[in-house]
């Protein structure tokens, strides 16, 4: 039988009805034909007494009247015998037609016999008549045997009746088998069949979880005790169901209290087990996720090309990918798969288990160490840079302040030689403070900020690149800031940041370029420099922060690094927009005093 299909109660009993039947049937009919049997031998029989009493009786008869010498009455006599039904032939043979037609045996002369004729259709009697004392008168004294008397009685009749009485006998017989089998079908429906039924019941509530459902095992028969040793398996299997359940419910509580994600993939690559950690990850429900490909299930699905499960399938052994995912919200998680098989007894790989492993606190956490190794030895850099430094610089201050001092201004010339000294002193302050500020860094030291007006220090700032924005044929369009605009911050800091932004984007600019700045005032105080340059490849955007990467032949890869701390000392941050060909923008984004 298929499984699931429903066992049918009714071609049981159907088969157990024929089986009696057939049984019934031809045990009657064996029965049948035994007793025809034995019944046509004892009518044959009594028909064979019957004919040899009667030929004894006609043969006393013929003796006395042939005593007598009375023929007219042996005629008669012998006419009255052939007139009834069952006497198909009488006759009487002297000594000479016997002889003829038949010849007695020595062995059974004097004796009547009875013989079957035409394939037993006749009883054939014959009567021999003997030759006594009172015959001698008319018989030869040596002869012991007269004639004989032959009658042939026919056994139609006895066959007739034989089949008559079988007829009956058969139908009878046919009754007695229906009767039989009903009552038969209806003790096993009710006594055997139903009983079972209940058995099948039990098993199928059972099996739909019903775990309680018992067969009911009143009486001392076979089938109570076969419902008795099926409740006992029924407690067994309860028992050991309730704690497949209970170890089962201990490992998925124990699966689902890992952060990991934890799914099991068959050979297919689809999904037979998944743990919380997974379905939150993949953003699916369990229904969902169960019989899927993982393929298909974005955005929590690989991405990895070499698929650790393909490799593991491929090779038998434990396979280990790192994956970048972006998250719907944009996020970029980095994730460690592990893909480990799950062999049976033979060595087989049945299903391969994959873990995913959330390290993007870690690889952040490498990359701040990294950072801060460079940080260390850029600190160290910076400090005996700083000291080798402030000491020409110290020399050029005195001899610019000198070249002031002499200079009265009075003069075209000497006017714009002291503008120029004055330039001049501005950018050595600005590099002696920048000196102090990498020399403050080294030593970990932290300023305490001051407030600082943008406005001014925006006009100062393009007042600074101007030179170099002409020498490469770059205009630089300052808009008019909104009065108010105050952060807290180191000046300098912001200064060097703000002329490393300009820089970059005048060197970018072709010529006739222009280079905007631009801020707004809020919650957040927003600075923008726009140019219309070259713009940034999207590679390069994820790395201009990075210490000593530059995209620009010739840069040292610091101006925006250092740029960028200045910024996220006070709470701010750089934020960057570029199309390539189309130009960039780069957005300062600090805190309002008030906020700060």
């Amino acid at each position: 039988m298929a499984s699931g299909t429903k066992p049918s109660f009714a071609s049981t009993t159907v088969g157990l009805a024929v089986g009696v039947t057939a049984a019934v049937v031809l045990a009657c009919a064996g029965g049948a034909y035994l007793y025809s049997k034995h019944h046509m031998r004892s009518l044959l029989k009594g028909a064979r007494a019957t004919a040899l009493a009667e030929g004894d009786l006609i043969r006393v008869a013929l003796e006395h009247q042939m005593i007598e010498n009375d023929r007219t009455l042996i005629a008669k006599m012998m006419e009255s015998f052939r007139k009834q039904s069952w006497v198909e032939r009488l006759v009487l043979l002297d000594r000479a037609g016997a002889e003829r037609e038949l010849q007695v045996p020595a062995d059974q002369a004097g004796s009547s016999r009875v013989i079957e004729a035409r394939k037993g259709e006749v009883l054939r009697t014959v009567v021999p008549i003997r030759n006594r004392a009172e015959c001698y008168g008319c018989h030869d004294p040596s002869h012991k045997i007269n004639g004989v008397l032959i009658l042939d009685y026919r056994t139609t009749e006895l066959s007739q009746e034989m089949a008559h009485d079988l007829g009956w006998m058969v139908g009878g017989t046919a009754a007695i088998t229906l009767l039989l089998v009903g009552a038969i079908g209806v003790v096993i429906r009710v006594a055997v069949l139903r009983r079972l039924q209940r058995f099948e019941t039990a098993a199928r509530q059972i099996a739909g979880g019903d775990l309680e459902k018992r067969v009911p095992a009143g009486g001392s028969d076979t089938i109570s005790w076969l419902a008795r040793e099926f409740n006992t398996m029924a407690d067994s299997v309860t028992g050991l169901v309730g704690e497949v359940r209970h170890q089962r419910e201990r490992l998925e509580t124990v699966i689902n209290s890992i952060d990991d994600g934890i799914v099991v993939l068959d050979a297919e690559r689809r999904v037979i087990a998944a743990n919380d950690a997974f379905l939150e990850r993949a953003r699916h429900s369990r229904e969902q996720v169960l019989g899927c490909q993982c393929r298909e299930l974005t955005p929590g699905g690989c991405t990895v090309e070499d698929c650790p499960t393909l490799a593991c399938l491929a090779s038998g052994a434990r396979q280990v990918r790192l994956c970048e995912r972006r998250t719907p919200e944009g996020q970029i998680v980095w994730e460690e798969v592990h893909a480990s098989p799950i062999l049976d007894s033979q060595g087989k790989l049945l299903h391969v288990v994959e873990v995913w492993r959330d390290i993007s606190d870690r690889r952040a956490a490498e990359a701040h160490l990294a950072e801060s190794h460079r940080l260390a030895s850029l600190g160290t850099l910076a400090s005996g840079f700083s000291h080798e430094l402030n000491t020409p610089l110290a020399t050029v201050l005195m001899c610019v302040e000198g070249i002031l001092r002499e200079t009265s201004g009075d003069g075209a010339d000497e006017a714009w030689i002291r503008d120029s000294a004055s330039i001049a002193r501005e950018q050595i302050l600005r590099c002696r403070g920048i000196t102090q500020h990498f020399l403050r860094l080294s030593r970990g030291q932290r300023g305490q900020g001051e407030v600082v007006d943008l406005g001014p220090v925006i006009a100062a700032v393009a007042r600074l690149i101007e030179p170099t924005a002409r020498a490469h044929s770059v205009r630089v369009e300052v808009r008019p800031a909104p009065a108010g605009m105050h952060v807290r911050a180191d000046e300098a800091e912001l200064q060097h940041t703000l002329i490393n932004l300009l820089l970059n984007a005048v060197q970018a600019s072709k010529a006739g370029g222009q280079v905007t700045v631009e801020a707004e005032a809020g919650e957040q105080m927003r600075i923008r420099v726009i140019d219309d340059g070259c713009g940034i490849a999207a590679d390069d955007q994820k790395r201009i922060f990075e210490p000593f990467f530059s995209a620009r032949q010739g840069g040292t890869g610091l101006g925006l690094f250092l740029s960028l701390n200045f910024v996220r000392r006070w709470g701010g941050e750089i934020r960057v927009e570029s199309i390539v060909g189309r130009g960039s923008t780069f957005e300062v984004v600090l805190p309002a005093l008030g906020a700060a």
